[in-house]
């Protein structure tokens, strides 16, 4: 997942790289709370887009677009992921 947290990952994707059932990846994410192999690809991904953020120059750079990047279409389901994970709007964080 952390190679290729930019492209389009299913379950099945993950599962298939690991050379084990969906199931099995499943059962081997349980053993962690509240953790689901999309959940981690989410994770992976908003490290990513907040590293970007930080690196990028607000005047040529946007959230969305950031956002867009690392597979998350929807700017508000973003902003709340983000806001979750590191207590501030990513704009915020852009223009740090």
């Amino acid at each position: 997942m952390e190679e290729h947290a930019e492209q389009d990952i299913s379950p099945a994707d993950v599962a298939a790289a690991a050379a084990v059932s969906v199931r099995a990846l499943q059962l081997a994410f349980r053993r962690h709370p509240d953790s689901t192999p999309m959940a981690q690809l989410r994770r992976i991904r908003l490290e990513r887009a907040h590293h970007e953020l930080r690196q990028a120059d607000p005047r040529r750079e946007t959230v969305s677009r950031i956002a867009s990047r690392w597979g998350f279409p929807s700017h508000s389901r973003f902003t709340a992921h983000y806001r979750a994970v590191f207590g501030v709007p990513p704009s915020r964080t852009l223009h740090t």
